[in-house]
C-alpha cells in the first residue's frame, strides 16, 4: 500500500489554486505565442523523438499487428470510459453542471449498458464524448498558461497544464488503483501504461501529417496550442485569440513559407539522387 501524502499535496495544490481563482477572478488568460524556451524545449523534444522511435512506436506498431481494429475500439472505449470521472470532476470545478450531468449521464449507460465501458452505446443515445482536464479548469479560472514546455516523456505542455498531471490522476480510477496496490513486477502501473500504448497507437495514423514538414518542432508546438485553446473555449475561441495565435503581426509569414519551400525542393532533391 503506498503512502497517502501525494493526495495531501494534491488537496493542498487545490485549495491553493481555489484562493488564486478567489483573489483573481474567472476571466481566462490571454494564450501565449512566445516560446522563451525554445533551446531546452528542442532539445527534450529531441530525447522524446528518440525514445518513441527507439521503444515507444514499436510497441504500438505490434500492438496495431497483434489487435484487430474493432478490438482497438473496444479497448479504447474501455479507457475513454474509466476516465470519464476526470471530465466530470473538472465539468463540476468549471462550474458547468449542464456537461457535469452529461458526462455522468455516459458514464453511466457505458458502465451498465455498454459492459463496463467496452461498447459506447450512450453516443448513439445523443450523448457524444466530451472531454476536459484540470488544466482547461485553471484556463477557465484565469490562471495563466506560461510558457510552451516541453517535458521528458511527457511532451507538450505548459506550467498550467502541467498540474493536471497529479490532479487529474487523483481523480483517476486507473490513478486510484495504482496508488491501493503494491503488485509484483509493479502490475499496477500496466492498466495506464496500456492506456498510453493505445494513444499511441491511434497516433500512427496520423503521421503522414509530418510528411514534408521544415520542422516538426514547431508543427508539434503550433498544434498543441491551438488544441488546448479550441479546448477551453470549447471548440468556438474568439477571433481575437486566433489571430494571436496565428502571430500574423509579429511573423514574417513570406519567409516561413520560402524556408518551407526550399526544404521541399531539397526533399524532392535528395530523392531524385537516391534513385539514380
Amino acid at each position: 500500500m503506498q503512502s497517502n501524502s501525494t493526495p495531501f499535496k494534491v488537496h493542498a495544490g487545490l485549495l491553493a489554486f481555489c484562493a488564486a481563482l478567489a483573489l483573481g477572478g474567472c476571466t481566462i488568460a490571454k494564450p501565449r505565442t512566445d516560446d522563451p524556451w525554445e533551446s531546452f524545449n528542442r532539445k527534450m523534444y529531441a530525447f522524446n523523438d528518440a525514445a518513441d522511435k527507439a521503444v515507444i512506436r514499436p510497441v504500438a506498431v505490434t500492438y496495431r499487428k497483434v489487435t484487430t481494429p474493432n478490438m482497438r475500439r473496444v479497448i479504447s472505449n474501455f479507457f475513454a470510459n474509466i476516465k470519464m470521472p476526470i471530465t466530470i470532476v473538472n465539468d463540476v470545478l468549471q462550474a458547468e453542471p449542464k456537461s457535469a450531468l452529461h458526462n455522468t449521464g455516459r458514464f453511466a449507460i457505458n458502465t451498465t449498458l455498454g459492459f463496463v465501458g467496452l461498447f459506447d452505446p450512450a453516443s448513439e443515445m445523443g450523448l457524444p464524448p466530451d472531454e476536459t482536464d484540470f488544466g482547461v479548469t485553471l484556463a477557465k479560472w484565469g490562471v495563466p498558461e506560461g510558457p510552451y514546455l516541453v517535458l521528458p516523456l511527457i511532451g507538450s505542455t505548459t506550467p498550467r497544464d502541467v498540474w493536471r498531471l497529479p490532479v487529474d490522476n487523483y481523480f483517476d480510477p486507473l490513478g486510484w488503483y495504482e496508488r491501493e496496490h503494491d503488485l509484483d513486477l509493479h502490475a499496477e502501473y500496466w492498466p495506464n501504461l496500456m492506456y498510453l500504448v493505445t494513444l499511441r497507437a491511434r497516433g500512427i495514423e496520423a503521421e503522414g501529417l509530418l510528411e514534408g514538414v521544415y520542422d516538426p518542432y514547431v508543427f508539434y508546438r503550433d498544434a498543441y496550442r491551438q488544441r488546448r485553446i479550441y479546448s477551453i473555449y470549447d471548440g468556438q475561441p474568439p477571433a481575437d485569440v486566433i489571430d494571436q495565435m496565428q502571430g500574423t503581426n509579429d511573423v514574417d509569414v513570406d519567409a516561413l513559407l520560402q524556408e518551407q519551400h526550399d526544404y521541399e525542393k531539397k526533399q524532392q532533391k535528395s530523392g531524385d539522387e537516391s534513385r539514380h
